[in-house]
């Protein structure tokens, strides 16, 4: 990898952002993410509606890359 290329791509970043009443011990995981380039974002209630956001997200990341 060159110096001039980041090592995290930023089409795969995103930032997550947890509500105040999160608490992972007791399985209350909730908050909201956004993709940073798209913009698209979602308010999530568990570890599965964040994975399943950013999986769309990179889903559709990766066809973009593929098709062009």
């Amino acid at each position: 990898m060159s110096r001039d290329q980041p090592s995290l791509p930023i089409n795969q970043a995103f930032v997550v952002q947890f509500y105040g009443d999160t608490d992972i011990e007791k399985g209350l995981l909730r908050g909201r993410t956004e993709h940073m380039v798209s913009g698209q974002a979602a308010h999530f209630e568990s570890v599965e509606e964040l994975l399943a956001f950013i999986t769309r997200i990179l889903t559709t990341v990766k066809q973009s890359e593929a098709e062009g």
